[in-house]
């Protein structure tokens, strides 16, 4: 089993910055990439970044150099592995639910809740 909960959303003016929390708990070592999507009313969900537990990162085209994506390494007591959606230079069409995804050799894809990410210009 693999519970990802969100927190960070909320509203900001262009040009400022938000940064995305993801806890994962779990069976946190069956999971290799995780990541944040967006979503806006009536259009598929897309990726925004991901990363894998090596470290390795993708960005959509349209956040690189304005969005970093990072990753603890697993607590000590086993209990949770976070991930970080760092946001500068918000733009309005950056608005969008934001999900945390994660993908598990184990249980598969997960997803959280989603968090709601306002850019007003």
């Amino acid at each position: 089993q693999v519970k990802l909960v969100e927190s960070g959303g909320g509203l900001v003016q262009a040009g400022g910055s938000l940064r995305l929390s993801c806890a994962a708990s779990g069976s946190l070592f069956s999971i290799n990439t995780m990541g944040w999507y967006r979503q806006v009313p009536g259009k598929q969900r897309e990726l925004v970044a991901s990363i894998t537990r090596g470290g390795s990162t993708n960005y959509a085209d349209s956040v690189k150099g304005r969005f970093t994506i990072s990753r603890d390494n697993i607590s000590r007591d086993n209990a949770k592995n976070t991930v970080y959606l760092q946001m500068n230079s918000l733009k309005p069409e950056d608005t969008a639910v934001y999900y945390c995804n994660a993908l598990s050799w184990t249980v598969g894809e997960r997803w959280g809740q989603g968090t709601q990410v306002t850019v007003s210009s």
